[in-house]
Parts: structure tokens; sequence; C-alpha cells
């Protein structure tokens, strides 16, 4: 196996989702509070949760089932709407980033900085994901050369388009890429359905789901500098 760049995905690969996602939702919480009480009252985090499904079904209905800053704004309009409390789209849209901004404040694993640096002092990395994380605003970005999100790009994983977008950006083949990933659905049977190499991350020792082989597996990023040798 010859690998001339390594596409990771982002959450749960990188760093752990959830803590960045209640920072954010936090963060909206405290700007509802501000800026529209009677909304921040009805729907602290856990019944904003609750609107998340409605707010899938809108998107999927309008095309943007890939989209999830779509489906964020229209989450929010949706809060907005239940209280009858009058907004904007401009006023949406800064709730929906204020969000966003501290979604971006990820804590990584331990020992991935260091791994990526030692990565990409040798292949060039690129960031593939369905999420809205944006890898340039954290500080590892500076180990990426680029990074595609199914919400800039239109299309999300497992849709074989996205890796190829990734491999095309490196000017390699997909055979020639490896990709690392935790979701055996999203990251590993797809970019395998690619045609890439990958390394299945699994930092809780979950079962393989999927029906054979789960190919090369490790707890952490490590593993990415054991098979790579």
């Amino acid at each position: 196996m010859t690998i001339r760049a390594v596409s990771f995905d982002l959450d749960d690969t990188l760093w752990p989702v959830w803590p960045a996602i209640v920072r954010a939702e936090q963060a909206l919480q405290a700007w509802l509070a501000e800026h529209a009480a009677p909304v921040a009252d009805r729907f602290p985090p856990e019944r904003m949760r609750e609107l998340r499904p409605k707010a899938g079904e809108l998107a999927a209905a309008a095309g943007f089932s890939h989209d999830l800053a779509w489906t964020r704004r229209t989450q929010i309009g949706l809060a907005f709407a239940a209280t009858g409390h009058p907004a904007s789209e401009d006023m949406i849209a800064t709730g929906y980033q204020v969000f966003e901004d501290a979604r971006q404040l990820v804590e990584p694993y331990p020992e991935v900085d260091a791994v990526l640096a030692t990565i990409a002092a040798r292949l060039p990395l690129v960031a593939v994901t369905n999420g809205s994380a944006e890898i340039d605003r954290t500080a590892l970005g500076r180990h990426f050369k680029g990074a595609f999100s199914a919400t800039r790009l239109g299309i999300a994983k497992p849709d074989a388009g996205i890796f190829h977008a990734a491999c095309r950006l490196v000017d390699c083949q997909p055979h020639e890429v490896l990709h690392v990933g935790d979701d055996p659905h999203l990251d590993i049977a797809a970019a395998r359905a690619a045609g890439m190499p990958t390394l299945w991350i699994n930092r809780s020792d979950k079962p393989w789901p999927l029906e054979g082989p789960s190919g090369p597996v490790a707890a952490d990023l490590h593993g990415v500098l054991a098979l790579l040798g």
C-alpha cells in the first residue's frame, strides 16, 4: 500500500464532538436570553434539541439534508415561531453564527496535535466532514492542506464525491489516500466504496457493526503512524 496523502474525519476522530456542541448550545442560550428572552425561557438547550428532528425533516424536504447550517438555522427559526417572537432572517442568522463560533472551540484528543504534525511533515492532509466544524478555525488547521464539508460542497458522506474531491485536491488517486475516521458507515465503508484504504479509529473498543472485516483499526491516531510505517 503506497499512501501519498491522508484524509481525516473531524468530529469524534480528532476531538470529542459533544463538549463542543454543549458549549455552542450554551452560547446560543445566552444570546437568546439577551435578545429574545421568551425564546430562551421556553427553549433551553434540552428543549431546543427536540426541534432538531422537525428541522431535519424540513431540510430533507427542501433538498438540504446535507446542510447542517440550513438545518440549524431552521431549528432556531422553529423556536422563534413556536414562541411567537418576531425574528428576521438576519436575527436567526446571527443566532446561528453565535452557535457556530462556539462550535469551533474544540478540544483535540491528547495525541492528535503531535501525530498530525508528524504526518503533515511527510504527507498532505485533508479534512472531510459532514459536520459544521471548520478545521481552519481550530489550532489544528495549520496541519491541513484543505478541507471539504458537506455544507460547502453540497454532498455528504457516504457519497463518494466528497472523498474524490479530497483526492483531487492532493492530486492523488483514491487508492493513494488513506481515510481515517470513527464512523463505520460514513467513514470506513463509504471511503472503501470510493476506492480508498481506511483506518477505523475506535477509541471506545466498540464491536464492528457491519458485515465483513473492519480492516485496520486503532484506538487513537498513533495507529496512523503505525500503519504508515
